[in-house]
């Protein structure tokens, strides 16, 4: 698999990344890749949408998004990518963000299918604006190792991002932006997973706690905003790493 990927993969983007304690790596960079077996209909789990109570902010886990097999493919996907301290384009105060990170864009196709399995259990319209068909295709995956944490914090919103014509370099989207954080488990408790569970909180107390399963996403609104969720993703205690990928859930602008 490694091979397969890294003769597929490709850089599009090289972006000033910060490092977890401090500090900046220049020319962090962003891949793209051609999965060899993309996501299709036809392995499409049946997912179900489960409500957060937050003190009414938005929060909700859709379960079987992907199959533990999918998942499986885009562990081995970015351990071939490879795995770094910095964070490509995104800006953490020192010792808020204490894990690995690779940046990638994922195949429009294979974004589509996962678009089509999650849409019906998305809010069609937020704040005015209407969902929009397609989810940003860049792909921000972490690693957390025994010990790694992402202390309390809001997610700031994003342009969408893709892949110009000729696939050569990544490109930002006009007319939407994203309201809606996508946390994709990619492993779980099933896989001897001990800690990083992903916290939420109302008024600044917590109010829930979502265990990490494979193929379970957790969804909920970010930006600078009152209706964004403070969160952190508790501190990895066990030997067996946590592999989770954030994916942007675009609007209308």
């Amino acid at each position: 698999m490694s091979n397969a990927v890294l003769e597929q993969a490709r850089v599009v983007a090289r972006l000033t990344g910060t490092l977890p304690d401090g500090g900046y790596e220049e020319d962090t960079p962003i891949y793209a890749v051609d999965l060899s077996s993309p996501l299709k209909p036809e392995d499409a789990p049946d997912g179900r949408r489960q409500d957060i109570d937050l003190g009414g902010k938005l929060a909700f886990v859709i379960e079987d998004v992907l199959t533990r097999t999918e998942c499986a493919q885009l562990i081995a996907v970015t351990e071939a990518l490879g795995f770094r301290d910095a964070a490509p384009g995104i800006n953490t105060p020192p010792g808020m963000r204490r894990n690995k990170t690779v940046h990638w864009i994922a195949p429009a196709a294979s974004m589509a299918e996962l678009f089509r399995r999650i849409a019906p259990f998305l809010p069609q319209e937020l704040d005015g604006r209407k969902l929009s068909p397609v989810l940003s295709h860049r792909i921000n995956t972490y690693r957390y190792d025994r010990g790694d944490e992402f202390n309390l914090h809001i997610d700031g919103d994003w342009p969408g991002f893709g892949l110009s014509p000729d696939g050569g370099r990544m490109t930002q989207w006009a007319g939407t932006q994203s309201m809606l954080t996508m946390l994709l488990y990619l492993n779980g408790v099933e896989d001897g997973l001990q800690g990083g569970s992903t916290t939420l909180y109302d008024r600044g107390e917590l109010a829930a706690t979502v265990t990490p399963r494979t193929g379970r996403a957790l969804f909920f609104r970010h930006g600078s905003n009152r209706d964004s969720v403070l969160h952190a993703g508790e501190r990895l205690t066990g030997d067996v790493p946590k592999y989770v990928a954030r994916i942007n859930v675009m609007y209308d602008l």
